[in-house]
């Protein structure tokens, strides 16, 4: 699958997933909610999820709510150290999963290519934004997660408006991000910059000359702002509406060139022995009541019907950098190096 390239909206984007669904091979059928919820034989899955563990344990909750009957065993990491651990059990006797949540389309891309994954469509797809729904079938945008500028209103007064201009000197030592390492959201993130003609490899190199520090994972970069430790940071937008929420001097940026985003897919491995209870977990995901939750949860849902978080923009207030997801999954390991190579 692949999107044209460009800075647009995301309600935009419909256009193009739709266009491209009509060339694809044909998805799965898909589950109607009635079949969805109704109860099944009694099973144990394992998901694989980048979700913080809170997160993690409260939709598991939600999900025992509609299907009691079915334990979810949930192992959760970094995206990169969850690769890691899918790549080591492939190689060593069969992926030890049911379903894999986490980071961005450019991972389950590569999945689906190396026919790892289930094809499966869920339950209610068309009350789904169509942009983060792979027309081929095998995988599904569970919430929209751009990636921002975060900073202290207590230390910076006039927000900075744009990437570029987290390279200017007044920014030199005051900046956070997270590692590509672990994050899969920043792995994505550095693809799609290098990828962007505004940015690229130039922006990038501006901006490690600026030496910001580099955390582990989003949500240190999000204390590191409240805190003021580093009052400038590049973020997924939910960490700052949460931390705003409990009252830290934290606010968001949307730099005027546009936002990276990923969408927290979520599909089930090929050799799953649990298939229907596989389905009924993606199913709930992307339900009303999953995607209430993801709302309660300071995430932007996938679906117009649930409403958006509290201080979050409308969706058509958002410019989104889109890039083809076939050029990001063929250069992200690339991009990761590059990042390497500058900054750490």
């Amino acid at each position: 699958m692949s999107f044209l390239r460009k800075t647009a909206p995301v309600a935009l984007f419909g256009v193009a997933a739709l266009a491209l669904a009509s060339c694809s091979s044909t998805p799965a059928p898909a589950a109607t909610p009635e079949e969805s919820a109704a109860a099944l034989e009694p099973a144990t899955i394992t998901l694989y999820t980048s979700e913080p563990q809170e997160k993690a344990d409260e939709l598991v909750a939600a999900f025992n709510e509609v299907h009691p009957e079915i334990t979810v065993e949930v192992f959760r990491a970094g995206t990169g150290d969850l690769t890691t651990r899918v790549a080591t059990e492939q190689e060593s006797g069969g992926i030890q999963a049911d379903v894999f949540l986490a980071a961005d389309a450019g991972t389950f891309e590569g999945y689906a290519a190396d026919d790892l994954l289930l094809k499966y469509t869920p339950a209610d797809v068309d009350a789904l934004n169509p942009d983060v729904v792979d027309p081929e079938g095998f995988y599904t945008g569970t919430r929209i997660i751009p990636t921002v500028i975060a900073y202290n209103t207590g230390i910076i007064t006039e927000a900075p408006e744009s990437w570029k201009d987290l390279t200017d000197a007044e920014y030199a030592d005051k900046i956070v991000m997270p590692n590509p390492d672990v994050s899969g959201a920043a792995a994505y993130n550095a693809a799609v910059w290098l990828d962007d003609d505004q940015l690229g490899e130039k922006w990038m190199t501006a901006l490690a000359e600026n030496r910001p520090v580099i955390a582990d994972s989003n949500g240190p970069v999000s204390q590191a702002v409240a805190t003021g430790a580093q009052p400038v940071g590049i973020v997924v937008d939910y960490l700052v509406r949460e931390l705003a929420a409990q009252g830290s001097p934290i606010a968001v940026s949307y730099p005027s060139e546009g936002v990276p985003y990923v969408s927290q897919p979520v599909g089930i491995f090929a050799d799953t022995d649990e298939e229907a209870a596989s389905k009924a977990f993606v199913d709930f995901l992307v339900s009303a009541a999953g995607q209430e939750l993801a709302v309660e949860q300071s995430y932007l849902p996938v679906r117009s019907d649930v409403g958006t978080p509290e201080g979050a923009p409308s969706m058509d207030d958002i410019e989104i950098l889109s890039p083809d997801l076939e050029t990001i999954r063929s250069t992200q390991d690339a991009a990761v190096e590059t990042f390497r190579s500058l900054f750490l």
